[in-house]
């Protein structure tokens, strides 16, 4: 695998110095700044921009966003995402220009993910494999989101490229360390995971520079998160120890099937029960692994086998804990497994459009692409439409209770306590599970001097330090509220 990356570094050099870079650019960057911006065009027309924000998302929102005080925030989660939307949401409320930001950056960092494997690929290969990844529902429905996946997505895509061309020249390193920081920067777990068959051939081949310059940027993106372990969560064992924990406890659990029934528009399947989604819906998970397969035959064939060994490694380490390790799913932990499958399968599906039966397979593949972009545009639309309505629900609660008189400063708990708080402009409060931060004592305690809403399912009982409250009826729950001064 190595020697074939050495060959092909030396071709690059030697290509370098016969064309210059002028002659090129335009034939190499053209078709991947397309894919790009259709990628955001795509996410501010299909993802709507006035959506609201998501229950994750609130939580990283808060930790900067004047809207509402900062919620709790658990022992997995890393700080990235927060400054990566800080230029927006410090200022400004507005979800429809988060949005816009978001849109906007996601599709850049596309084009700069991809741009990094220049000259392994021809660029018809890199414009497809773009494609190819931008067009599944779960990245154009993350991709504008305040959500960590897609970022370590197109870090470990841009990871890879420039692990392989690391002998090229500077701006490779460049980018390998800022690829490892960005990815670390937002989840240093799952940086790790994605990595993992780059530091082994970084070993074994003795590739010490490069080696050293990826370790260099994946401690630099994480360091934040391990000092914080030691100043917020009782040292770096214990946080991991308890990330194990909210996660339901990392060890052997099959989830392939959990990922399958996620493929249905499910944004979180915990507990991940009933059927699977219609055939036609996961079709293209089962053909993923099989283009991927013909795509290293066809580099092993050409005798280039490192630059689609590699990434297929990387996808399959990213992708191991979440179909291996953990007991629930998400379609989202698994983006940066499909940034990396994308350009072994683009180009078999490049070698197919090649070879001598192309007149029969060529519309056979336009076919089966056509039908699979529709099928993800109906997940799409129905995630989408689906998810706008339970975030409208928040804000006809938080319009209720402000109604009620519980209005900033003010604290909530209960259901949906965390993104509900984020949307009333209140603080939140958790006495048990993942997000605890507060105890029945201190909420009583607060409510003598605060405006306090407790929020209760249908059929449910309320504390027992709320059981006097006035109470009111909204979308299925009971909201329980204490205002001191109001006679309420």
């Amino acid at each position: 695998m190595a020697g074939s990356a050495h060959a092909t570094l030396a071709g690059l050099r030697r290509e370098r110095g016969r064309r210059t870079s002028a002659g090129r650019a335009p034939r190499t960057t053209a078709p991947l700044a397309a894919v790009a911006a259709a990628f955001t065009l795509a996410q501010l027309l299909l993802v709507r921009p006035g959506m609201g924000l998501g229950w994750d998302e609130t939580v990283y929102v808060s930790q900067v966003s004047p809207q509402a005080p900062a919620a709790f925030f658990s022992a997995p989660r890393a700080r990235g995402v927060s400054l990566l939307v800080a230029p927006v949401a410090a200022w400004s409320t507005s979800t429809a220009l988060l949005r816009t930001y978001l849109a906007l950056l996601s599709g850049l960092a596309l084009f700069l993910a991809l741009h990094a494997w220049r000259g392994l690929f021809p660029a018809r290969v890199l414009a497809l494999a773009g494609a190819l990844f931008a067009s599944l529902w779960i990245t154009l429905f993350y991709g504008p989101q305040a959500m960590p996946n897609y970022w370590v997505a197109v870090g470990a895509l841009a990871a890879v490229g420039c692990f392989l061309r690391a002998g090229a020249g500077r701006s490779a390193l460049w980018g390998l360390a800022a690829s490892g920081a960005l990815m670390a920067w937002m989840r240093p777990m799952d940086a790790v995971w994605a990595v993992l068959p780059l530091l082994a051939v970084g070993l074994v081949r003795r590739r010490w520079r490069a080696l050293s310059v990826l370790l260099a940027g994946l401690a630099a993106g994480a360091a934040q998160w391990v000092i914080e372990a030691y100043t917020s969560y009782g040292g770096l064992a214990h946080r991991l120890s308890r990330g194990s924990a909210i996660q339901g406890g990392l060890g052997w659990h099959f989830a392939v099937t959990d990922q399958l029934r996620s493929l249905g528009g499910h944004t979180l399947c915990r507990p991940c029960t009933g059927g699977l989604p219609n055939p036609l819906i996961t079709a293209w998970w089962f053909v993923l692994p099989v283009l991927a397969g013909l795509g290293l035959a066809v580099a092993v064939r050409a005798r280039r086998p490192a630059a689609t060994a590699l990434p297929l490694a990387c996808a399959a380490s990213a992708a191991f804990p979440y179909l291996f390790l953990i007991g629930y799913a998400a379609p989202r932990f698994l983006l940066p497994a499909y940034a990396l499958l994308a350009l072994p399968v683009a180009d078999a599906l490049a070698h197919l459009l090649t070879a001598p039966r192309r007149r029969v397979v060529a519309p056979l593949l336009g076919l089966g692409l056509a039908a699979h972009l529709a099928v993800q545009l109906a997940v799409l639309t129905h995630t989408v439409d689906r998810t706008t309505q339970a975030h409208k629900a928040w804000f006809r609660t938080a319009t209720a209770l402000h109604r009620l008189g519980v209005r900033p400063p003010c604290l909530l708990t209960g259901n949906d306590a965390l993104p509900l708080a984020f949307y009333t402009g209140c603080s939140s409060a958790v006495t048990d599970g993942a997000d605890a931060n507060s105890t029945p004592a201190r909420i009583a305690a607060a409510a003598r001097r605060t405006p306090v809403a407790v929020l209760v399912p249908t059929g449910s009982q309320p504390p027992p330090y709320a059981r006097a409250w006035p109470a009111e009826p909204l979308d299925g729950q009971w909201l329980y509220y204490s205002v001191p001064g109001s006679g309420r």
